[in-house]
C-alpha cells in the first residue's frame, strides 16, 4: 500500500499585497509575500498490491463528480466497497481523487465557482427515489421499489461530497493521463462524470488502456476519435430506473449512440442494464448499494471473460 501525487504545474503570482498573519492562534506574526511559483493541478493517486495475483494488469478506478476516492472505499454502511471486492479477486488497485478533489487539492485560480450538493439532490438525481421523493422529515421520504441503496446511511454518504467546478475537465484528464503514463498497460473502471474521462484518456493512450469498464457514465468521449478504441474492449453498464428517467434515460441514450460509434469503427462494447441480467434496485451509486458485490461479479465475469485475469 502506497500513494503518490502527479501531474499538474505551475503557476506564478506577482504584485499581490505583502501582509502580515498569525497562522496559529497565539503564534508569533509572520510577514507573508503571496508572490512567486505555485504548484497546482495535480492529483493524488494511492495504490494497494495484492500478495496473490489474479488481474493480469493493475485496475484503476475513477470515481464521479462531486466526490473522491472514497467512493470505492468502505461504504456508507460501513460494510466493505469495491475497493475491497477487487482486491479480494486479485487486482492491483489504484484508486486516484481526481485533480481539484479530496486529497488533491485545489486552488482559487479555477474558472467560475465551486458547486455544492444541497441534501437532497442526490437522493433523486441518482435515483434513490423518484423525482418529487425527497423530504427533509425522512418518514415522508420515498424510494424505488426495492432500492438497494441502505437508505438509514443517506446523510452518511452525503459526509463524503466535497466541491467541483465545471470547467476543469481538460486539467483533470491530463493528471490522468499522466496516471496512466506511470502505472499502464491497465484496466481503467469509471464512474458517471469520470466516464467522459474514460473514454478521453483511451483516446489519448489506446496502447496503455486495455480494457474499459463505465458505470452509468455520464458523458462520452469524441466521436471523431472512436477509432482509438477499436482494439479495446468496454462495458457500459446501467443500474435500475435508467432507461425511463427523464434525465438518465437521455444520458444513456447518448452514451449507447456513442457506443454505436465505437462499434461502427470497429470497437466492442457490451451495453449491459442490470434489470436485464436479473440484478434489480441498483441506483447511480451501485458501489454503495447493498448488493454492490453481485454487481461487481458482474464486472470481475466481464473481465474473464476477456482473458484479463488469470
Amino acid at each position: 500500500m502506497g500513494s503518490f501525487h502527479i501531474g499538474g504545474r505551475y503557476i506564478e503570482l506577482n504584485g499581490q499585497p505583502i501582509s502580515e498573519m498569525v497562522f496559529s492562534p497565539g503564534g508569533e506574526p509572520v510577514k507573508f509575500d503571496p508572490n512567486g511559483k505555485y504548484q497546482v493541478e495535480q492529483m493524488y493517486a494511492q495504490y494497494f498490491l495484492v500478495q496473490n495475483r489474479r488481474g493480469k494488469l493493475p485496475l484503476l478506478m475513477w470515481h464521479g463528480g462531486g466526490l473522491s476516492g472514497v467512493t470505492y472505499e468502505t461504504k456508507p454502511d460501513g460494510s466493505p466497497g469495491w475497493l475491497n471486492y477487487f482486491l479480494r479477486q486479485g487486482w492491483d488497485t489504484y484508486i486516484s481523487d481526481a485533480m481539484e478533489r479530496g486529497r488533491s487539492g485545489w486552488t482559487d485560480r479555477f474558472k467560475g465557482d465551486p458547486v455544492f450538493l444541497p441534501l437532497g439532490d442526490p437522493w433523486e438525481r441518482f435515483r434513490v427515489g423518484p423525482i418529487g421523493s425527497w423530504n427533509d422529515d425522512k418518514a415522508k421520504r420515498v424510494t424505488y421499489p426495492g432500492v438497494q441503496f441502505p437508505i438509514d446511511a443517506y446523510e452518511q454518504f452525503m459526509k463524503q461530497g466535497v466541491p467541483r467546478w465545471v470547467t476543469t475537465d481538460e486539467q483533470i484528464i491530463a493528471a490522468y493521463i499522466e496516471l496512466v503514463d506511470k502505472v499502464c498497460p491497465c484496466v481503467v473502471l469509471v464512474h458517471s462524470q469520470a466516464g467522459a474521462f474514460g473514454f478521453k484518456v483511451a483516446e489519448a493512450r489506446p496502447d496503455k488502456v486495455k480494457a474499459l469498464v463505465a458505470f452509468e457514465p455520464s458523458g462520452i468521449g469524441d466521436k471523431e476519435k472512436v477509432a482509438a478504441l477499436k482494439n479495446i474492449p468496454i462495458a457500459v453498464i446501467y443500474g435500475d430506473n435508467a432507461k425511463d428517467h427523464p434525465r438518465w434515460g437521455k444520458i444513456r441514450q447518448n452514451v449507447a449512440g456513442y457506443a454505436d460509434a465505437i462499434r461502427g469503427g470497429g470497437g466492442s462494447v457490451d451495453l449491459i442494464d442490470l434489470p436485464d441480467v436479473g440484478i434489480k434496485g441498483n441506483t447511480h451509486m451501485a458501489m454503495m448499494d447493498r448488493n454492490s458485490d453481485q454487481v461487481a461479479e458482474v464486472i470481475q465475469k466481464w473481465f474473464e471473460r476477456k482473458g484479463l485475469v488469470d
